[in-house]
This record gives structure tokens, C-alpha cells and sequence, in this order.
């Protein structure tokens, strides 16, 4: 049963980098562009602005399987400032704060970039092969 369930793991992995690419893209388009939803855009040149960049570029990045290891790591320290700034003063647990999802995000980024960009992925199409060792 574990070895029939196990194959189906690099795509699964690969739905989760995308959805949750996607899903951090759309925090940041939120920020910037004020879609989707009615919120308006906030100032480019301020940190919320900044959050937005790096939620929409790195979001995309992530979904896509470019420069994955990167995007991830820096979406995951922007989620551990974002928590440690928005959340953690209103209290210290995150169910608490409402701070769930910075820390979700945070774990899940820092996943992906300890697992690499996978299956379905540019970096994975770019990567060249190993050499053939010559006898």
C-alpha cells in the first residue's frame, strides 16, 4: 500500500509548490495592483511594497520552478519578518494572533527549498545532466 501511494509523492509535491506559488502570487497582486478583491494598491516605495514584490515575484517563481531554492527561501524569511511584525505583538500563539497563515507559509517555503523545485519545474527542464564518466 505505502509503495502504491509513495509513486504518486513527486506529483503531489509538484501540485502543492504550484497552488501554494499561486496562491502567495496572488497576496502580493492583492498588494500591488489591488486584484483580486477591491483593496486599493498600496505605496510601491514602502515595506508593505516591498512584501508585495516579494509575494508576486517569488509566488510565481515558486509556482513556475525557477530559480525555486531562492524564491523560496527569501518568501520564507519575509514570512517569519511578517509574522514577528503583523502577528506576534497580539499575542504569542498564532491561533491567537491570526497569524496562521504567515507561519504556514514560512514552514511550507522552507520545505521547498529543502526539497528542491521537483517534477514539473523550469529549473528541472534547465538542470543539465551529469556528466558521463569517461573510462
Amino acid at each position: 500500500m505505502n509503495d502504491t501511494v509513495s509513486r504518486y509523492a513527486p506529483y503531489v509535491y509538484a501540485l502543492l509548490r504550484i497552488v501554494v506559488g499561486l496562491m502567495f502570487a496572488m497576496h502580493g497582486s492583492q498588494k500591488l495592483l489591488g486584484f483580486p478583491g477591491d483593496k486599493p494598491p498600496v505605496e510601491l516605495a514602502s515595506l508593505m511594497g516591498l512584501a508585495g514584490i516579494i509575494e508576486l515575484v517569488g509566488g510565481l517563481l515558486i509556482a513556475v520552478g525557477l530559480l525555486t531554492r531562492v524564491a523560496a527561501f527569501i518568501s520564507s524569511g519575509t514570512m517569519a519578518v511578517a509574522y514577528f511584525m503583523a502577528h506576534a505583538s497580539n499575542g504569542l500563539l498564532p491561533i491567537i494572533n491570526q497569524g496562521e497563515l504567515a507561519v504556514v507559509y514560512c514552514f511550507v517555503f522552507l520545505y521547498i527549498w529543502a526539497h528542491g523545485p521537483g517534477i514539473w519545474s523550469i529549473d528541472s527542464m534547465i538542470r543539465r545532466p551529469d556528466p558521463v564518466p569517461v573510462r
